[in-house]
Parts: structure tokens; sequence; C-alpha cells
């Protein structure tokens, strides 16, 4: 065992003897603390941060570099942030009940996981909202950051969370943190299975994938978002004012993973098309694909353009020959993190919604609308487009929780 791992270890089973102390309202007077701790600590906070963004300078592209960065209103931010989540109901903990014909009354319970792991970017302000909704859901958390901000995030968990939990009369060890900017540091938090049964892995790319798999082979369950990219078809019904009004409405801002990627325009609107490339053009948008007037496509049809610094302002849009066609593509050939059809005939919308496998499906609506806040009114940890049973898309702190039955007899049932 390496110093490292042994360090992420005892931060763990710190994490995991403070867990049972959760509570409902020590946990919202706990992040009421924060709120305040934040704004009496800005200065802390502000000094931390300019040294992870010197560090930064000449290594990060600038989009990152400003996802990094802490000024005055960003800090206030970060207060409102937690303070807000305090504020919200907690998470109902009876799902149902009912009484069988013997007598026995069973009821189904929402329980905590535990201690559960968060690897995130380089962006300070995620420390406060994952630690939050982990602590909302009663369960405690072991954070691990970009090491680009870990300065920052240490003062996060150190001066601000910790005391906050600790004059609540809660252990400050709920909240743990992966002391090392090493990206071994991520490997060993997905391989704590004991320890650590779910880890939250948030960014995108190969490097996330790569951690899912290695969780997956160390029996730790994920919650990954390593791939995004909404989707928009073009329904042969479309109208010109919807359909560009989607596109536009879509492409607000570039670098994140709910923005239009993949545009898919049928045959039969291919009247949609010069329009809608002289939309983009205006945006300053490079457009790769199989219409007139775009650049060869040389990624994949559905490859993310957020993912790639040099890239991000790209869109593909391409031609396909009717509504089952861009059902396969949106499903079999994107991540399957949203799509959303433009059509005026309703039953093709009916049938694209059906048929899209994918988080999120969408109507005469933006796929930048695919956001826990925006659907659920409770920030997310992320977006998760795994293929399998579990909680799906946005995952909010209403999502984090293990199903436990709970059976009352008066000792007189038997099989």
């Amino acid at each position: 065992m390496t110093e490292l791992h042994g360090l992420v270890a005892r931060e763990a089973a710190e994490a995991n003897r403070a867990a049972p102390a959760l509570r409902d309202d020590l946990v919202a007077e706990a992040l009421r603390n924060a709120g305040m701790l934040v704004r009496e600590r800005r200065s802390t906070i502000l000094e931390a941060n300019a040294g992870d963004r010197e560090a930064a300078t000449g290594k990060l592209d600038e989009g990152t570099l400003d996802r990094l960065r802490l000024d005055d209103a960003r800090v206030d931010a970060l207060a409102a942030q937690v303070e807000a989540m305090a504020e919200i109901e907690p998470l109902e903990r009876e799902a149902g009940s009912w009484t069988l014909a013997n007598g026995l009354r069973v009821s189904e319970r929402r329980i905590p996981i535990g201690t559960v792991g968060a690897n995130f970017e380089a962006r300070p302000n995620v420390a406060l909202d994952v630690a939050g909704q982990l602590l909302k859901s009663l369960n405690t958390a072991v954070l691990r950051t970009g090491g680009a901000a870990l300065r920052t995030v240490t003062v996060l968990v150190d001066d601000v969370l910790r005391p906050a939990l600790e004059s609540a009369g809660l252990p400050p060890g709920a909240v743990g943190l992966v002391r090392s900017a090493d990206h071994e540091g991520a490997r060993i938090l997905v391989s704590l299975p004991r320890q650590i049964s779910l880890v939250i892995l948030r960014g995108s790319g190969e490097t996330t994938a790569a951690l899912a798999r290695l969780a997956a082979e160390n029996g730790v369950r994920t919650l990954a978002h390593a791939e995004g990219g909404g989707v928009l078809y073009v329904h042969g019904s479309a109208t010109p004012e919807r359909a560009l009004g989607l596109v536009d409405a879509s492409l607000d801002r570039l670098g994140v993973c709910n923005r239009l990627n993949l545009l898919l325009v049928d045959r039969a609107a291919s009247g949609l098309v010069a329009p809608i490339m002289e939309a983009l053009r205006e945006k300053g948008l490079e457009v790769r694909g199989t219409v007139d007037g775009a650049l060869p496509l040389d990624r994949s049809l559905g490859f993310e353009w957020a993912n790639d610094a040099e890239r991000v302002g790209t869109v593909t849009v391409a031609v396909v020959e009717g509504l089952e066609d861009a059902v396969r593509v949106a499903n079999e050939e994107t991540s399957g993190l949203a799509a959303g059809i433009v059509a005026e005939d309703e039953d093709a919308a009916e049938a694209f919604l059906d048929g899209y496998r994918g988080t999120a499906a969408f109507w005469h609506a933006p796929t930048r609308f695919t956001d826990g806040f925006e659907l659920t009114g409770a920030p997310e940890t992320g977006i998760n487009v795994d293929w399998a049973p579990g909680p799906r898309g946005p995952v909010t702190y209403r999502d984090l929780w293990l199903r436990q039955y709970r059976i009352v007899g008066d000792a007189t049932q038997r099989r």
C-alpha cells in the first residue's frame, strides 16, 4: 500500500465513522453555517484561489482557467449555493407502505448509502455543490478535485465545511478530501469498495471513462458523466421559425455538455439547411458534416466538440433519411445524454420521443434544459448516461439513497 493509498483510506474511514451521526436538521444547520463561513473567510479563499490560478497559468486553456477563477461575486455565489441547499426539503424517507394478508406491515424506505466518493474537475464551486448534496441526502463524502483547484478546495473543506459541520454538532470528518494533486488519488478513490461503494465521476472524455472501468474492476459503482452532447432532429414538418429558434437557444454556451452538438436534418427538410448554415456562420461556428457548405467530418458522427478545447466552436450537421434513421443515430452514435425534435407533426414527435433511449427527450425545447436544477429545482452532482437501471440523467440529492424494506409483525406470522 502506498502512502497516498493510506491517506485516502483514512479519509474514507473517518467519513464512514461520521455517517451515523447525520440528521436532516443538523445538516441544514451545517450548510447554513457553511454559507456564513464562506463570506467570513472570503480573503483566505481568494488567496488560495490566486495561488491555484498562478500555478495553472500557461498550463490550462482560458476556458478552464475561467472556471477555476473566483472573485467576490463568485464567492458570494458559493455562499448562496450552500444556503439554498440548506433550505431545500429533505429527502422523504418512506416511499410507500402496505399490509400483507398475514398481518405483516411492510414499508419501502430510502436509506443513506454511507460514504460516497466524488471526483470532479478543477472548479471550486463543485466542491461545495457536491458536498452539500451528499450531506443533504445524509451521506458523507470523500472529495477529489482536479489538481489545479486543490489549494482552493482544501480551504473550502478545512476552513468552511468541516468547521460548519462541527459547529452544528456533527463530526467534521463527514467531508473528506484526497489531499494530493496526483491523478493516482482518483484511481485510489475508485478502488476502495469496502469503504466507498459509490463514486460520482464528473468530467468528460477518456480519463473519466477509464476511471469508470477501473471502478467496475474493483466492485465500485459509479455515476459517471463521461460524455455528453445534445442532438436536435429537424423533421420534415418543422417550421423555419421553430427550427432556427431552437438552434439559437441550444448554442447560448459552447463549453457545456448539453448544448447542441449534432444537428440532424431530415431529407424532407433540406430546404432549411441553407438558413441553418447561415445562422451557424453568424455565430462564428465551424460546421462539419454531410450538408452543402460543411467541412468534411474528421471525427465520429457523435463526437462531443465541447470536449475539445481547440474546437469547442464546432457543430456537426448531417442529413438523415427519415425519423427512424434519426432515432437510430441518436441512440447508436451519440452518448445518450439528450435529444430533441422540432416537428409540427405530433405523431412524428411522439414516435421520436418514444424511440429515443437517452436520458432526456425534448420536443420544441432545447437540450440545454438537461440540468438538475432547471428540471427539478435541485442542483445536480452530474448527469449519468448509464444504459442500466438506476438514476439516469441529472442526478440530485433525491437520487442518492438505497432501498430498504422494513417489515413489522406480531411474532405470529409463519411462511
